[in-house]
């Protein structure tokens, strides 16, 4: 017996059109008492988060909200919201969007009475020991789009505004304590997002599916989320006011992140950087290099591939779920290729090293190198 692994499962989610009504009770029933609510600025004077405010400051639970959240959040914004959490002291974060309001709502969360650097509770080895887990608050989390998955996860990541290096920051209890999964919040996202949000939970799925790590469990959520992503990502698309499809939509993007404990692969630690250093839509990003990452890996996925395509009833084989893949991309109007997305092929030397140092490309397929790396670069132009 060869088989040995570490398993972990996300914590209560509270799922269904209008669960939001029972934001400020679930976050009475994890004692909290002054919550701050970590948004980003678009959704900040939105209907959905005004509501949710109210719906706080009706129950006494104060009405604070931080917004200063960029698209690909870094320590600045950190930094901010601490101050704002200690001027308020708060016991609590909300964190209430999309990944870049959920990830850095669980940085500061993590980080606000803490001693040591972020940097130094990267997801390496165990350097999460090293937080004090006793100071870091406890997490509510409310996503408002069907992607990231970071409401279930126990990582969030920040960019490093200084290197324009993404990192990817740890710790058990950034579990958020519950989840409010409601698809009518999701219903107002502009055709764009709602296509590269649902791309990336497709991308979650694929690649956990295509890693060589043991996992049955997430081997198995990983190819049901790849239907549901398959199924009603075109339908959101076309009727955003799908809400069954909506619904199905945030399982997968809960469902993906759950599975990739299995790992990642090429996909991110190619679109890591090149938002980092161009500040390109995460999932946008993902769903661009998608195929060539197909591509480079066929030879080791070839024969998985082919059993998801019977499950998903796409015919062709290996072919006919690149074309599957291809199809979705012409449907949502995705970038063909880096290039389209302001990609420089004079920084691809940089690019090739900044994705060699990420951790998701330990979960690839096929060992990456900087040589094949670099080629694999080229093909995404």
């Amino acid at each position: 017996m060869t088989l040995r692994a570490n398993w972990s499962y996300p914590t209560a989610v509270k799922f269904g059109a209008g669960r939001i009504a029972e934001l400020a009770e679930q976050c009475q029933a994890i004692g909290l008492k002054k919550p701050l609510l970590v948004t980003d600025k678009a959704l900040a004077s939105l209907p959905i988060t005004l509501a949710a405010l109210d719906q706080l400051e009706a129950a006494g639970l104060g009405r604070a909200c931080f917004s200063q959240v960029d698209p690909n959040p870094n320590e600045t914004n950190m930094e901010a919201g601490i101050a704002a959490y200690k001027a308020g002291g708060h016991d609590g974060v909300i964190c209430f969007g999309g990944g870049s309001a959920l990830d850095l709502g669980k940085m500061i969360a993590l980080m606000h009475d803490q001693t040591m650097s972020v940097w130094d509770l990267e997801d390496i080895g165990d350097w999460w020991t090293r937080a004090d887990a006793s100071k870091i608050a406890p997490i509510v989390a409310v996503p408002t789009t069907a992607g990231t998955g970071s409401e279930v996860g126990r990582a969030g990541v920040l960019t490093n505004s200084v290197t324009h290096k993404k990192k990817i920051i740890f710790h058990p209890k950034l579990l958020p304590a519950v989840t409010i999964c409601d698809p009518e919040l999701t219903v107002g996202m502009p055709k764009f997002i709602t296509a590269g949000t649902g791309m990336d939970a497709l991308a979650h799925c694929l690649e956990a599916y295509c890693s060589p790590f043991y996992h049955p469990m997430s081997q198995g959520i990983a190819l049901e989320g790849m239907r549901l992503v398959f199924e009603n990502l075109p339908k959101v698309y076309a009727n955003p006011n799908d809400l069954e499809a909506r619904a199905h939509m945030m399982a997968a993007a809960a469902m993906g992140a759950v599975a990739f404990q299995k790992g990642l692969g090429a996909i991110h630690s190619l679109s890591h950087p090149v938002g980092a250093v161009y500040n390109t839509h995460h999932g946008t990003t993902n769903a661009v290099v998608m195929p060539m990452v197909l591509d480079f890996n066929r030879a080791t996925i070839e024969e998985k591939i082919i059993r998801a395509a019977a499950y998903l009833g796409i015919e062709g084989d290996f072919d006919g779920f690149r074309s599957k893949i291809m199809e979705l991309r012409s449907t949502l109007a995705i970038p063909e290729n880096l290039s389209a997305m302001g990609v420089e092929a004079a920084r691809l030397d940089e690019l090739t090293g900044m994705a060699l140092e990420d951790p998701s490309c330990g979960g690839n397929p096929v060992e990456m190198t900087r040589e094949n790396t670099r080629a694999l670069f080229e093909a995404c132009l």
